[in-house]
């Protein structure tokens, strides 16, 4: 190649990737590195890479935002064209399909170098989402779970000044706040197209979802229905209404007007109920934990939010690896959460009074010590809409719980077949469990 054919192909280089890079005379001599952030998050996150390549000035980041619906096609179209970004968003419960992939870095050798990034600073049922087969593979970025928000002036008019913690006691309290709105009213609202509260009982009553390995469903177990049965005992003593949440045209409002005084949601909604109820009622509302069979202890809620990942295919690992680690820094976290209302990852980032000092936040720190993952396996987001789906079978009246636990059952273990047939035959071979 000539020097003038040499210069005419770095130009044409520079030329196709313009729009992604901003030119590459502005960036000659520095490392480019492509992050894809999903949401609302894709896009507030480039108001923090100023800041990180002032502090990394041989370091350029470029941002791709995708939208939530298209995300995970995205992700796996990139992966089988080995187009993957250096550096992403991953919704948690997608960690174990992109490691099970091998699409996504391990972590530990990464992590080993890193001072002051490991477990130890994070919430341990959040960071346990992140680790499959020992070996973590993404580090929590923003968090959330399931609390319950509540009309806490209905619930004094019913005689209870907070939301007791067991089972058994939050039952009562909702069959008190039934006495006082009466019959066209309800004291909680669970929506019958979301498979979140009823899964989150059954963790609490002990029930792992699946078993031997993740290659079975346990959903007949004694465990998953004494939760599954506690969840029905609400609809069936006429304590919550038997819709979907398509069938509640605005929730806010029926919370406002007391049609609803109970909601299992997550912290999305601290801002909404702020934003969207009357004046009047700013102090009328109130979040609290999870209750739990035996109280709080057992008040056990979902591990959810996205981490950050590194791709194998990454030709500037150490760059991604530097960007996660500012990204995962407590003092990031906390201006990202002033940007965005997600929730830190980091422990450290709860200490600070922006948090601490507002009780429904406090609550949602309280509860995010005591959240466990979903089971660690490629299909899970199949099997929660295969729940969804008996669950709400069971509340409508089109089927009985032992009829829907069994069809439920029957359909995961057939997704789980190839899973069982992979652990089969790596114990015949000596290999370890399945992925």
């Amino acid at each position: 190649m000539t020097p003038r054919a040499g210069i005419t192909a770095v130009l044409a280089t520079c030329a196709l990737f313009a729009l992604a890079s901003a030119g590459c005379a502005r960036h000659a001599g520095r490392t480019t590195i492509r992050f894809w952030g999903m949401g609302r998050e894709g896009e507030v996150v480039q108001e923090l890479i100023p800041d990180f390549e002032r502090e990394h000035p041989d370091i350029h980041v470029v941002v791709q935002q995708l939208p939530w619906t298209a995300a995970h096609e995205k992700l796996i179209t990139a992966y089988v064209g080995k187009s993957t970004p250096d550096v992403s968003q991953l919704g948690n419960t997608w960690i174990p399909e992109f490691s099970a992939l091998e699409a996504i870095e391990p972590l530990r050798p990464w992590l080993a170098k890193s001072a002051g990034l490991d477990s130890s600073g994070f919430f341990p049922g959040i960071w346990d989402t992140n680790v499959i087969d020992g070996e973590p593979y993404g580090v929590p970025w923003y968090v959330d779970t399931r609390v319950v928000f509540y009309r806490k002036d209905v619930l004094e008019r019913a005689g209870y000044s907070t939301l007791p913690q067991s089972w058994e006691g939050w039952r009562e309290a909702m069959r008190a706040v039934k006495r006082v709105v009466g019959k066209e009213r309800y004291a909680i609202f669970l929506p019958t197209n979301e498979w979140n509260p009823p899964v989150i009982m059954g963790l609490q009553a002990g029930s792992p979802l699946l078993k031997e390995d993740g290659t079975r469903a346990a959903f007949r177990d004694s465990a998953f229905r004494r939760g599954f049965d506690f969840y029905m005992s609400l609809s069936r003593e006429g304590l919550a209404p038997s819709v979907s949440g398509n069938e509640i045209s605005n929730v806010y409002q029926e919370f406002a007007r007391g049609y609803l005084n109970m909601w299992i949601t997550g912290p999305w909604n601290i801002g909404e109920m702020r934003n969207r109820l009357p004046d009047s009622l700013q102090d009328a509302w109130a979040t609290a934990p999870m209750p739990g069979p035996t109280g709080p202890a057992s008040g056990l809620s979902l591990a959810g939010g996205s981490s950050l990942v590194v791709y194998r295919a990454s030709a500037h690992k150490a760059q991604a690896w530097a960007f996660v680690q500012f990204l995962a820094r407590p003092d990031v976290q906390l201006k990202f959460w002033r940007l965005t209302g997600d929730l830190p990852g980091r422990v450290e980032a709860w200490r600070d009074t922006a948090l601490t000092a507002d009780p429904n936040m406090r609550t949602f720190g309280e509860q995010l010590t005591r959240v466990v993952a979903t089971p660690k396996v490629p299909e899970w987001e199949e099997i929660a809409i295969r729940v969804q789906e008996q669950v709400e079978r069971v509340v409508r009246r089109a089927s009985t719980p032992d009829s829907a636990m069994s069809v439920l059952s029957a359909d995961v273990d057939r997704m789980l077949e190839k899973r069982r047939w992979l652990r089969d035959r790596s114990r015949a071979t000596g290999g370890g469990g399945s992925r």
